[in-house]
């Protein structure tokens, strides 16, 4: 039975995994009325919320803390203070339970989680606040097929949000926004399976400057940026040769990129299959950590508290895969 403990950027969360299966995911996320995530503040947010949130998830699993064999960190990539936060509230909980730590990378526990839905050898469109990546497993590691240049979509969307006079997070707020706009030709940026925002990015704001809807700029962002990620996704399955596609992260949530997904793999020649976790799996959880650090633990995989330590850089295809 493992704890895994989620606090990379604007979420803490605390989940419980034994046999594979999720006893417990309680979360609590740090939001702003307006402008985007203060990281000191968010990692504050987190730490005044540990005790609380570790006991919730306690009684959703009705365990006690004697039955846990080690806690899951999600110990990179983040934001520093955030991840801090975390780590502090593993490394006392860690030591009070005389129990292992397991470091776990926050890209691949969102990969891993797949498999509880039933995927076995996917390519995993990851859209998240700060990451955007095409990642399948590959000789040891999980390798990065695509990325985005310079900013992830998420952060993409948020900014627009904001310049919009919308709060934190902006995703469900665009998305809403959106159902009743229009398309405009926006700037499509795709090189091989590698994706760009920031020239979207700058259209957008000429055009609201210059009155033209939110609505409509809503509307168009989304059918513009999904496209350029199924389309890197497509390429990667084609590339791979595999025949899964796993949708993960928080942008994930969003009905409209599902869907896009759903209608590739659908029309793909090469019959491929289409796995998304329900919402409370997509967006910065820890019930993904404790499900990926309990996979790792049963591959031996574990270390004293002492000896852990967080890598807010750490890339994903950085990670040597040693329990596959």
């Amino acid at each position: 039975m493992i704890l895994g403990i989620e606090s990379t950027a604007h979420t803490f969360g605390i989940g419980i995994s034994h046999n594979g299966k999720i006893l417990a995911n309680i979360r609590d996320m740090y939001k702003t009325a307006s402008g985007g995530i203060i990281p000191t503040e968010s990692a504050k947010h987190h730490s005044a919320l540990a005790p609380e949130i570790y006991q919730k998830a306690l009684v959703e699993a009705k365990i006690s803390p004697k039955k846990l064999k080690a806690i899951a960190i999600s110990n990179a990539p983040g934001l520093a203070p955030c991840l801090l936060a975390g780590l502090h509230f593993a490394k006392e909980k860690a030591n009070e339970l005389k129990i292992p730590i397991i470091p776990v990378n926050h890209c691949i526990a969102h990969l891993e989680i797949g498999r509880s839905e039933g995927a076995h050898d996917p390519v995993l469109l990851y859209t998240s606040g700060a990451n955007t990546q095409i990642i399948a497993y590959a000789a040891g590691k999980y390798r990065v097929f695509g990325e985005t240049l310079d900013l992830g979509v998420g952060n993409f969307i948020d900014k627009i949000a904001r310049e919009f006079g919308e709060g934190f997070p902006g995703g469900p707020k665009i998305e809403q926004l959106a159902l009743n706009g229009k398309y405009i030709e926006l700037p499509y940026s795709i090189k091989g399976m590698d994706v760009s925002f920031s020239g979207m990015q700058t259209k957008i704001s000429q055009l609201y400057k210059k009155g033209v809807s939110k609505e409509d700029l809503s509307f168009s962002l989304q059918e513009t940026a999904f496209a350029m990620l199924v389309e890197a996704a497509e390429r990667a399955l084609a590339h791979t040769g595999k025949t899964e596609l796993v949708l993960g992260g928080g942008v994930a949530c969003n009905s409209r990129l599902q869907e896009m997904c759903k209608i590739m793999c659908k029309e793909r020649i090469k019959k491929t299959k289409f796995f998304c976790p329900p919402k409370d799996l997509l967006v910065d959880n820890g019930a993904m950590i404790a499900f990926t650090g309990e996979i790792m633990f049963n591959s031996g995989i574990k270390q004293k508290p002492e000896n852990i330590d967080i890598s807010p850089r750490e890339r994903t295809d950085q990670v040597k895969v040693t329990w596959r």
